[in-house]
């Protein structure tokens, strides 16, 4: 019984760290290829 609910609330608190972290991965993949192409026109 309490294995099960410690499933459900692990998978729960999966989703939501996961829908959390997507805006900041987006945005850091934007500012990292836009460093990323700055450093490779430089060089």
């Amino acid at each position: 019984m309490f294995r099960a609910v410690a499933d459900v609330l692990r998978q729960i608190a999966g989703a939501i760290a996961t829908v959390v972290t997507l805006p900041f991965r987006a945005v850091a993949r934007l500012f990292g290829g836009a460093s990323s192409t700055a450093h490779g026109r430089r060089a």
